[in-house]
């Protein structure tokens, strides 16, 4: 096990050097998701060689691993033993690293039903800009000493710290999976996952392309077959999942501007040009359109909802603009943890 791995003592050098010489520093493993947020700089600092799987006990379901691990090395790790990763985090590449999927915070179709990256986390290692290498949370749920400090790491791309190793929850896989698509209109499948989704169906994936309603329902053998003779539908290969999830569907490759809107539970349709995709029981869109952010960013925000640009170098703020407040909020957050701002800066917000 990690006898044999590099340790995170040249990682620490790096970073202490940048502090010496007040150089940004610009963390990768891969670089797969280098398209998702504003044009990065600084030095580059390569997570790869801080790899491996530390600790693994699939009775307790926990896995810690290092940043640079790939994340498809982990997933064939946890599938050997029949486990997952509830969240389903999109690799975008086939380097993707482990220390991305948690910097990004990006979750798969099972999502809603599940929950995100940041609910798996139960602790992290990270190096701040002040040079430390620290411990937050553990490795049991119950272990709650800076539990939320480690799931801020999901999501912060990189500007809060330097993730070194994390430790995450892992399920059993489900018993019976089926995948079935109905036809019918985007109207109708929104108002039927709305019901459903107060009734004890398996339903672990939900998408309609603009004209089927694709389902995938996980479970017992009994609850899934209850449910499909319920719902009916016509098979569906599984493989449909992963494409969704990998951006690798037909959808994304129209020559337009990609937008991901989340928005709450049971919105209906909106009002936008260009072609939707809807996920996660209707509560991410994707949008293909040629609109400007302004307008979709403003038909998002008048449903409580909020818009990312994943077409990079678009416009200079992919992400979703923060009130003054919050963004003081980031920005003391930011101070507390790298105060020299060595980390990522300018990746989520010029603010940061």
């Amino acid at each position: 096990m990690p006898g044999d791995l590099d340790d995170s003592t040249l990682l620490l050098e790096q970073v202490n050097q940048a502090l010496d010489n007040a150089t940004p520093l610009r963390i990768q493993g891969s670089n797969s998701k280098a398209f998702l947020g504003r044009i990065g700089a600084g030095e580059i600092l390569d997570t790869r060689s801080h790899r491996g799987i530390v600790s693994y006990d699939p009775t307790e379901l926990v896995i810690t691993v290092r940043c640079g691990t790939p994340l498809a090395e982990l997933k064939q790790v946890l599938d050997a033993a029949r486990q997952m990763l509830p969240c389903e985090p999109p690799a975008f590449g086939d380097g993707a690293t482990v220390g991305g999927m948690i910097a990004s915070g990006l979750s798969g179709p099972r999502r809603p039903w599940s929950g995100s990256v940041r609910d798996f986390v139960l602790g992290t290692r990270v190096i701040t800009g002040l040079g430390k290498h620290l411990r937050f949370g553990g490795e049991v749920m119950k272990n709650v000493a800076g539990y939320d400090l480690s799931r801020l790491m999901a999501g912060s791309y990189g500007t809060l710290g330097l993730i070194t190793e994390v430790s995450l929850k892992v399920l059993p896989k489900p018993r019976q999976a089926l995948s079935v698509s109905l036809e019918m209109s985007s109207e109708r499948a929104l108002q039927n996952l709305a019901q459903w989704g107060q009734q004890p169906l398996p339903i672990s994936a939900a998408c309609h392309d603009g004209e089927r309603l694709h389902l995938r329902l996980e479970g017992g053998e009994g609850s899934v077959k209850a449910a499909h003779d319920r719902l009916g539908g016509e098979p569906l290969d599984s493989a449909y999942w992963d494409d969704l999830n990998e951006h690798r569907l037909t959808f994304f490759d129209e020559d337009q501007p990609l937008w991901r809107l989340s928005l709450p539970n049971n919105t209906a349709r909106l009002s936008l040009p260009g072609r939707q995709l809807i996920d996660w029981g209707g509560a991410q869109r994707w949008l293909k359109s040629d609109a400007e952010d302004r307008f979709i960013r403003q038909v998002a925000n008048e449903v409580g909802g909020h818009v990312t640009c994943y077409s990079h170098g678009l416009i200079d703020s992919p992400f979703q603009p923060l009130p003054a407040a919050l963004m003081r909020y980031h920005q003391s957050l930011k101070q507390q943890l790298d105060p020299r701002g060595i980390f990522n800066p300018g990746r989520l917000y010029a603010e940061l």
